[in-house]
């Protein structure tokens, strides 16, 4: 499912922000991040009033919101989105923002001095099978308990605009040590 959403959020993203300051794309970013928070709160309080079968449809929802974010944060940023180097960051940054320490350590590793290195230019070399159980592990029981009846759009609400926040702190920081690593 992600590898489909990551081959189709191109196409809605705007082109790269070309001649900004970074204080100019933090500024960007921010107000990206706050669009974005705003929906997934949204998009987790309707799901998690909804019971059981709308706090199901929440999980390739809210998927599709944190990958939209990140492309949407690149363009900020100055990335051509659909470059497949440029893809296979944006699922790093993700990475790093939800999976556990010791993931994350060699995610953040992987991202230093990006540009500098070659990267695989198909999905074959990617370990979706990682990829998947560190992001379930990271939000299991937080989304567990937005199935919860009566509670769950708080909390399904507070907890989406927690991981997006997350994603979007985890993001502009990726984007920054990129940007801070250029010649």
């Amino acid at each position: 499912m992600t590898r489909t959403i990551l081959t189709g959020a191109d196409l809605t993203t705007a082109p790269p922000l070309i001649g900004a300051s970074l204080a100019q794309r933090d500024r960007r970013a921010l107000e990206v991040i706050r669009g974005y928070r705003r929906t997934a709160a949204v998009e987790g309080g309707v799901a998690g009033a909804g019971g059981v079968w709308l706090a199901l449809a929440d999980f390739p929802a809210l998927l599709v919101i944190k990958i939209k974010l990140l492309f949407d944060l690149s363009a900020v940023y100055g990335h051509e989105a659909d470059a497949f180097g440029e893809r296979l960051y944006i699922l790093a940054l993700f990475q790093l923002a939800f999976s556990g320490a010791g993931h994350r350590a060699e995610v953040f590793r992987g991202l230093e001095d990006w540009d500098a290195r070659a990267h695989p230019q198909d999905y074959a070399h990617f370990d979706w099978r990682r990829f998947q159980q560190e992001y379930r592990d990271h939000i299991d029981l937080a989304k567990m308990a937005q199935m919860i009846p009566v509670v769950g759009a708080p909390v399904g609400a507070i907890v989406n605009w927690r991981l997006l926040e997350r994603l979007g702190e985890t993001a502009m920081n990726g984007h920054r040590m990129r940007w801070l690593a250029r010649p």
